[in-house]
């Protein structure tokens, strides 16, 4: 990809894959950005020049950023190789890019002892049980997720994680609000 008008013509083309995927029709970007739904439809078809005016609020409303609407695509970043990150009896390895929409991780728990602290944030999780056995504690309530099971509840209700009798391994899945949450506690 080289000319102006090549990074123009993927800009529009992930723009409107990005709003159906997210499922907001023409008027529900529209609301969300204060732009018109015929402007939006412009932009999208190429009569409407792109400019600044209109990018960076159709960016912040389908949640990424400016650069992930022009970067060239290619195949070295198909791969991602996960660190690990270590914190306490949790380790994890990040499966997914920062700057998406969801962000998907790899976690290892090692058993504990005693209750856990519950922490409420905004945003919704999804969790499926790999390898072991995981006590997943939702306010007063305890819930034994076993290999091959998952769990998806809001994060707005009190919630931790524990591993049961021996090391268990799962893959998240949050929302951009339980990214926060989860990646920077």
């Amino acid at each position: 990809m080289s000319t102006t008008a090549e990074f123009e013509t993927l800009a529009r083309s992930r723009l409107r894959s990005l709003r159906t995927t997210l499922g907001y029709s023409l008027d529900e970007l529209a609301e969300r950005t204060q732009l018109s739904p015929s402007t939006i439809s412009r932009i999208e078809t190429g009569k409407r020049a792109l400019g600044l005016d209109v990018l960076v609020p159709l960016a912040n409303a389908l949640q990424v950023s400016l650069d992930v609407l022009f970067e060239a695509p290619g195949d070295e970043d198909v791969v991602i190789r996960p660190v690990p990150h270590s914190s306490g009896s949790r380790t994890s390895w990040p499966l997914s890019r920062p700057d998406g929409r969801t962000l998907a991780m790899k976690v290892r728990l090692e058993p504990t002892v005693g209750r856990p602290d519950q922490r409420v944030h905004p945003g919704h999780d999804w969790f499926v049980v790999i390898e072991g056995r995981v006590r997943l504690w939702l306010g007063d309530r305890q819930i034994d997720v076993d290999t091959g099971e998952a769990a998806e509840f809001t994060t707005m209700t009190p919630h931790a994680m524990t591993a049961l009798d021996r090391p268990a391994e799962l893959i998240m899945i949050f929302d951009r609000e339980g990214q926060r949450a989860h990646v920077h506690q």
